[in-house]
């Protein structure tokens, strides 16, 4: 049987909507965040590194979440219509989005959230001073970007409803975090309707509802 190894409040939420979106046999293995919002050190004895989300499934274990959603529809997702036909311009965008998710879009949205953390992670008297170049940088660098980011989402999310065309499939799962956690995180202005609906559609679905009962707290669907 499968076991997840589950981050509470992260995005290992994915890979528990994906479990039930393949209708798999599973059990999860909870972990709570240290006060720092760091994983806790236990799993480190799961993968090197102390990430979640893992999976151990007949002996492998499986890190980094592209990873694992490309291993589970490959290994179980006959049938599913969970990925586009090989070949199909869909195939090709659902391949881009899926490395999208962790490689262009998350390493941005972790450089807002640092910054917005930062001034408060500082003593008392550097604060204001960090929070000023904080502000700087999110306006100069890093919210141009996301702007960037927001409205290509959107412009593709208006094609077709999903990410890879007119059909749901993982790589909607994979972008699911980017797309939650991005929205509680950036002025959103301009027209963001496919992003939005794209929302609204994702959390409709009943395998990520089961996801949010089995996982308990995930902020982000509620942004």
């Amino acid at each position: 049987m499968i076991i997840l190894h589950y981050l509470d409040n992260s995005r290992a939420h994915r890979i528990l909507w994906l479990l039930e979106e393949l209708g798999l046999d599973y059990t999860v293995k909870t972990y709570h965040r240290a006060a720092d919002m760091r994983a806790p050190e236990s799993l480190k004895a799961v993968h090197p590194l102390g990430k979640s989300p893992v999976i151990e499934d007949d002996g492998r274990v499986v890190a980094e979440s592209g990873a694992i959603i490309e291993y589970l529809v490959e290994t179980y997702g006959a049938g599913k219509h969970l990925k586009p036909l090989a070949g199909t311009d869909e195939a090709l965008r659902y391949s881009y989005w899926l490395h999208y998710a962790e490689g262009s879009a998350m390493p941005l949205l972790l450089l807002k959230l640092i910054f917005l953390r930062l001034p408060g992670q500082l003593p008392l008297f550097l604060r204001p001073v960090a929070s000023l170049i904080a502000k700087g940088v999110q306006k100069k660098l890093v919210d141009p970007q996301l702007a960037d980011h927001l409205a290509f989402w959107n412009r593709e999310l208006l094609r077709g409803g999903w990410f890879a065309g007119a059909e749901f499939s993982a790589a909607d799962i994979a972008m699911s975090f980017p797309v939650e956690a991005g929205m509680t995180r950036m002025d959103a202005h301009g027209d963001v309707s496919g992003v939005r609906r794209y929302m609204e559609a994702i959390r409709a679905r009943p395998a990520y509802q089961r996801a949010l009962m089995k996982g308990g707290q995930y902020d982000y669907a509620r942004s």
